[in-house]
């Protein structure tokens, strides 16, 4: 089993900036690619980012990669989620996920949920 804490959200102003937080714990987190995910207040859930605790592949939905930013803290077991530039439409819950490979996570192929951190932009 594998558990997944978010942390990081809160309230910003158009225009600021984020780091998102997910510690990964359990015998078996470092078999699992990372993801994040985000939904909005009545949409769906959204693919973010996706990677593996190497580095060595990386996935960002098309319309976000530039102002967002996923990398690792082995050290820390920790994922994170950088956000700049943060803009009205970003406000969403984000969810941390674990999959059998970033390609997969790209995919919707989601093993593990964490409970999600709130982040909500204001104009």
């Amino acid at each position: 089993q594998v558990q997944l804490v978010e942390s990081g959200g809160g309230l910003v102003q158009a225009g600021g900036s984020l780091r998102l937080s997910c510690a990964a714990s359990g015998r078996a987190f470092s078999d699992y690619a990372m993801g994040w995910f985000r939904q909005a207040p009545g949409k769906a859930r959204k693919f973010v980012a996706a990677l593996n605790w190497s580095g060595t592949s990386r996935y960002y939905a098309d319309s976000l990669e530039g102002r967002f930013t996923a990398s690792t803290d082995n050290a820390k077991n920790t994922v994170y989620l950088q956000i700049d530039s943060l803009k009205p439409e970003d406000t969403a819950v984000y969810y941390c996920a674990a999959g059998e490979s970033s390609a997969r996570l790209r995919n919707f192929g989601v093993d593990y949920w964490g409970q999600g951190t709130r982040v909500t932009v204001s104009s």
